[in-house]
């Protein structure tokens, strides 16, 4: 009787596994999109943030218009990022020593994941993918720690 229900928890183990695909690599590897991300800007690393980016990501945010007051959402592209992390923090001046970097795994599923980095004065919310075994940030929504920065 012991060993039927060794089986049965050993078969219901091993099934769970290939139903829900989440291995620690893929967690591994989503943190690691999500550094690449933010480390790209600390020293500046094009070829990091491209990595890190699907194609078609779009980042937002909420902004405030000065002259009229209101607020709406701004977007960056892919491209916009690339440029950024070459050219953002080049004189060394826009992190701390130490930049605050901390990756939290929010929801991972066999193939997109929601991740929070919590970075120096921002808060970025990401849903990343896996595409051809890779994973990759799709979707960025932040904001400044302090909103009043917007």
């Amino acid at each position: 009787m012991k060993t039927k229900h060794v089986l049965l928890y050993l078969v219901l183990f091993l099934t769970s596994n290939m139903v829900f695909g989440q291995t620690k690599q893929d967690s591994l590897a989503i943190k690691q999109a999500a550094l690449d991300y933010i480390e790209s800007q600390h020293k500046p690393n094009p070829k990091q943030m491209d990595g890190a980016l699907h194609p078609r990501m779009v980042k937002r945010t909420f902004w405030k218009d000065k002259a009229t007051g209101k607020d709406y959402v701004r977007e960056t592209t892919t491209e916009s990022m690339v440029l950024l992390a070459e050219s953002y923090n080049k004189n060394g001046d826009k992190f701390p020593s130490s930049p605050k970097k901390e990756v939290i795994l929010l929801d991972v599923s066999e193939r997109t994941a929601s991740v929070k980095l919590i970075a120096d004065e921002w808060i970025d919310y990401m849903h990343i993918v896996k595409l051809n075994g890779t994973w990759k940030i799709i979707n960025v929504l932040w904001q400044y720690k302090d909103t009043k920065q917007h």
